[in-house]
């Protein structure tokens, strides 16, 4: 059995393995709405991850575009106009929090 506490709609808002103050019923672990809530934080995790993901390939894409120039294999000028600004933007920014930071974190190892 599991511990749900239920919205003013009926929609469950909470669902525990242990009995908890708010709860205001159980439910069988196979009950559509214990499913459908399941099937939900799945996706509700799955769309956190992709955006916190998606900030994360922002900055490699932001330096690896930065090594590029510096390398001469492209020039900014090579890029439309609305990510030239982007670009400038996003240096400009940057630069006035102290530069570039590493790309691996502390904890990780080896080279992108």
């Amino acid at each position: 059995m599991l511990f749900v506490q239920r919205d003013a709609q009926g929609q469950l808002l909470r669902v525990e393995a242990r009995p908890f103050a708010e709860m205001s019923e159980t439910l069988p672990a196979d009950h559509e709405d214990v499913q459908a809530w399941h099937a939900n934080q799945t996706a509700e995790s799955s769309l956190l991850q992709l955006k916190q993901s998606d900030l994360e390939m922002i900055r490699v894409l932001d330096d690896l575009i930065t090594v590029l120039m510096t390398k001469g294999v492209i020039r900014i000028t090579d890029l439309p106009p609305a990510a030239q600004s982007k670009l400038l933007s996003r240096t400009q920014a940057r630069e006035a929090l102290g530069g570039l930071t590493q790309l691996i974190n502390d904890e990780e190892a080896g080279l992108i």
